[in-house]
């Protein structure tokens, strides 16, 4: 009895440790309303040779409006094609149980911006936030994501998404396929 209390208190003890914790990047309350918002997190990783593409998502919520943080970082040494959001740009999330979530682009219109690094590669920084439809958050949490796709200004681009990746730029590993599971709970909706 003795060997089963000890294994069970081991083993809850290790279900609560090994809950990933919610890391809030950003937590405001002030005059003017509250805004809360999850560290961003590495949900698709691409390197062909001397192009490479990341795609971070985080969650955001905004005076009660919830709201997903798209961020497309594209770096390469050739010239690239500028993707530009606009007022019809949609994000699709395709989930492991056949259903697709659709979610809006939330502002008038974005095509990131261009930087030149000193290592010879172009940069491009694409952010854009995205609003939640009704019954989304439902679908999100019980399913994971194995697709994505975003319909830009004047093109479609998909996105297979992994249930894991160990990330090339950081070293680090990454469970993209459930990232609205485990983190749609961190924010107080």
């Amino acid at each position: 009895m003795k060997q089963l209390l000890v294994f069970l208190s081991f083993f809850l003890t290790s279900l609560v440790f090994a809950q990933d914790p919610c890391e809030i990047s950003a937590n405001v309350t002030d005059s003017i309303g509250t805004y809360q918002s999850t560290k961003p997190y590495l949900v698709y990783e691409k390197n062909f040779g001397e192009d490479k593409s990341y795609l971070y998502f985080s969650l955001a919520i905004t005076d009660g409006t919830p709201t997903l943080n798209f961020q497309h970082i594209r770096k390469s040494k050739s010239f690239m094609v500028a993707d530009c959001f606009n007022s019809g740009s949609k994000l699709y999330l395709q989930l492991q149980n056949g259903k697709v979530v659709t979610m809006v682009y939330a502002d008038a219109g974005d095509c990131g911006t261009g930087i030149r690094s000193e290592d010879g590669y172009s940069n491009r920084v694409l952010s854009a936030n995205f609003y939640f439809t009704k019954g989304s958050f439902e679908d999100l949490k019980k399913s994971p994501i194995n697709f994505i796709r975003v319909k830009y200004a004047s093109s479609n681009t998909n996105y297979i998404i992994k249930s894991a990746l160990k990330s090339e730029l950081d070293g680090l590993s990454y469970e993209p396929e459930s990232y609205f599971q485990r983190l749609l709970t961190c924010l107080k909706l």
